[in-house]
This record gives structure tokens, sequence and C-alpha cells, in this order.
């Protein structure tokens, strides 16, 4: 496969979506525009007989603002996408739940983080259970909806992969992680038709999502700034430092990568381990939340990285890490058990680009590598965090683009990076 996509994907929140509608009276599916969250709440409303009442459709909106009690009363479940632009209806749906919290009552569908909307931190805390829908996983591209690497890690299987070399070239890593896991961009030819996607995309979001959010005085920093990101994407979030590269204040700045967050153009990558010693970084990481419009932003393209031009592999082992991290925390929102995640940083530049942490306290580490090839000098970080947790550390595993699975002395595993989906479609 080379990242393209025909036909709708399988998701696996397919059935975690089904499971939850059991257990819990509200739901929301939160994620970037176009990623598949309408899809989803329409094949569950087809399943089960329900209409959808669309905010994202102007008559439909005006009728919900005039009435919002209206909309959320009557059988369940009660189906709601794009619900952001109508906030009035957390506090109606508040009332209903007030009255019957039986599972399954509300799915509500929005592109705006949940939790940063202002009406949400009151509204429906502890009745409603946030799902992430994010870019599709290389298995869903492939057609695979079941199997995760990361799952199988944390229920303690063995992940190593068996002893069959890897078969995914150079060329097709850079293919897939410069194609990112958007369906609808993912469903053109790549080159100029793709490209025009990402710069009509950008520019909605920004012009339609981020305005509706915050009256924005300087629009024109949004890109400058969004860019400015992606190109240290994977690196410590200095704001001060992010802030003087676009010529804006540090407060400004702040608040703006608050709305990138906001509409799921980048995440933070909090920093973990900060009760293990003083000499722990505690300043979080940004990722761009699509490695497809990290590449675009940067101009990275499989033709470019295939020149090994020393700057154009720099931003591409940047891009690596964004998407494998990706990869790993779309897995996790699989999962029905609470999972924290960050990354582990000394004062010395020691580090682990992902930590998972299950809910009993052990501890998963994963270090991304762009090359072919790893030795001891890669596992610096990962010896950091293993004298510091000792046995709590369960497993630390090295990605990376090379073809063979082995083994450290010290139990640290190194695992082609396709693992991550070719373990799911094997």
């Amino acid at each position: 496969m080379d990242g393209s996509l025909t036909g709708i994907a399988p998701r696996q929140l397919t059935e975690v979506l089904a499971r939850r509608l059991t257990e819990e009276p509200a739901l929301v599916l939160n994620g970037p525009r176009t990623v598949g969250k309408s899809t989803l709440l329409h094949e569950l409303a087809a399943r089960l007989g329900r209409p959808v009442i669309d905010c994202d459709d102007p008559s439909t909106r005006a009728a919900v603002r005039a009435d919002p009690g209206r909309f959320v009363s009557g059988p369940s479940p009660i189906l709601i996408d794009e619900y952001q632009h109508v906030p009035d209806l957390l506090g109606a749906i508040k009332a209903e739940l007030n009255r019957d919290l039986s599972p399954g009552r509300f799915v509500l569908a929005g592109s705006t983080r949940y939790t940063t909307l202002p009406e949400a931190g009151q509204a429906l805390t502890g009745r409603v259970d946030v799902l992430d829908v994010l870019p599709l996983t290389q298995a869903e591209i492939d057609g695979a909806a079941d199997g995760s690497l990361v799952g199988s890690l944390l229920d303690g299987a063995d992940v190593s992969h068996g002893s069959t070399p890897s078969t995914t070239t150079r060329d097709e890593y850079a293919r897939r992680i410069t194609s990112g896991g958007m369906p609808v961009v993912l469903r053109r030819p790549p080159g100029r038709s793709r490209s025009r996607w990402f710069a009509n995309y950008l520019e909605l979001v920004i012009e339609r999502d981020v305005l509706e959010l915050s009256r924005v005085r300087q629009r024109e920093m949004l890109p400058r700034l969004l860019r400015v990101v992606a190109a240290r994407s994977g690196q410590i979030l200095n704001i001060a430092s992010t802030a003087s590269a676009v010529g804006m204040e540090k407060s400004g700045a702040e608040n703006y990568l608050k709305l990138l967050d906001a509409v799921f153009l980048v995440q933070r990558l909090p920093a973990w381990g900060t009760t293990l010693g003083s000499r722990v970084a505690r300043q979080p990481k940004a990722h761009l939340v699509d490695s497809g419009v990290m590449a675009w932003l940067l101009g990275l393209t499989p033709e470019k990285i295939a020149t090994n031009d020393p700057a154009a592999l720099t931003e591409y082992g940047h891009l690596v890490e964004t998407f494998a991290v990706g990869e790993i925390l779309r897995q996790v929102t699989w999962l029905d058990s609470p999972v924290a995640v960050g990354h582990f940083r000394t004062s010395d530049g020691q580090e682990v680009d992902l930590i998972l942490e299950r809910d009993d306290g052990m501890v998963f580490a994963f270090e991304i590598k762009a090359g072919t090839r790893v030795d001891q000098a890669d596992l610096a970080g990962i010896r950091a965090l293993r004298a510091r947790l000792g046995k709590r550390l369960a497993k630390a595993i090295v990605l990376y683009t090379g073809a063979l699975a082995f083994q450290f002395d010290d139990d640290t595993l190194a695992l082609p990076l396709d693992t991550l989906w070719s373990r799911a479609s094997s």
C-alpha cells in the first residue's frame, strides 16, 4: 500500500462507540474537520434508525438556537453533529440528564475540543464521555479495522513481531508519512490536488472555526504561527521563542496556540515524570495532529526527502516522530482503560519521545528514529528513564525504519516502524 484510500475506511472506533453507548448517558465525538466524525455518526444513525441534527446547516442551526430544549427531548439516542455551533445545547442536555441518566441518551460530534468550550466546564461534567476521532491510522487506511500494537503491548503480549523482516521501503515510509491520515485528502492523487486540499482546509479551519471561537485581532499571524509550530513539531514548546519567530508578544502567541489546539491543528504532549526529580523538564512538546498537514506546511514531499538534502532530512526526522506519536496516540483512543501520556526529558537533554502510563503505574516508553539503524547511543534517554523507574518500566521500544526486530541486553526492543500497522493487517 502507498498511503492512498478508496472507499470508506473501517474504523476501530466503531466498536468502541457501540460499547460506550451501552455505558454512558452522553458521548462526544471530538476531532478535526473532515476526519470522519459525521460518517461515524451517520453510520450509528442508520443502524439505530435515528435522524442526525446537523448544526453545520445554517437553517438547522437557527432553529436549534431558537429552541434548544425542543431538539434534545424525545426518544434516545439523540444525535447532533457540530454541536459547538449552538453552545446552549449543552445546558439543555444537562437539564434532560438531570431527569434521566440512562445510558445512550446523546451522541454529539464536534470539531472544537470539548474542554475548550466555556460552557463545557460546568454543563456536563461527570456525565459525558469524550471520544477523540483523529486522522486514520495506517492499518485503517490499509483496510484493517482490528489489531493494535499499543493494546497488545499494554495487555502484556509479546509484540516482537516474530523474525520476518519488514518489507516497507524508505520510499513507502516517505509516501505514507507525508500523506497523513485525513480521509478526504487520501482519496485525491498525490501532488497538486492534495496540495490544494491542504491549503483550502487550513483556510477553512482558521477563517471559520478559529474565528468562531474568539475574536482574533491579528488573523494573518495564525498561519505564520502554525508554520513555525510545524517546523518545531516534536520539540519542546518554547512560547517565548515561538512568539519571537512570528513577531508577536508572548501572551498573544500563547492565546493563539490555544486556539490552534482547540481546532485540532496542534496538540500538546505534556511533560511526564515531573515527580521523579528536579532535573526532569516540565515543558510540553508540541506536535501537529496530522503528519500530512505538517509535511505540506514544510514543503516536504517524498521526492524532496529522496534527495537526501541535510535540511530536508532534519525536518523529516521531526516529521517521522510526529507521525509515529500520532499513530500511537490514535491507538490509545481505542482503549477502555485510562492511559496517561507524555514525553520524558532531563535537564541535560536525555529524552524519550513518548511515555504511556497504565492505570496501575506501569510505564511503556517509545523512542522514535527516522534512520535505518539503532545503536546503544540511541538508548541514552531510555537508560535515564530506567534508572529512575526500575521495574515500573514495563517495556521500552525503539521504532525505526530498518527491517529487523531485535532486543538489546537491557531488554529494550527495537521494532520496524511499520509494526504499528503491519501487526494489525498480518
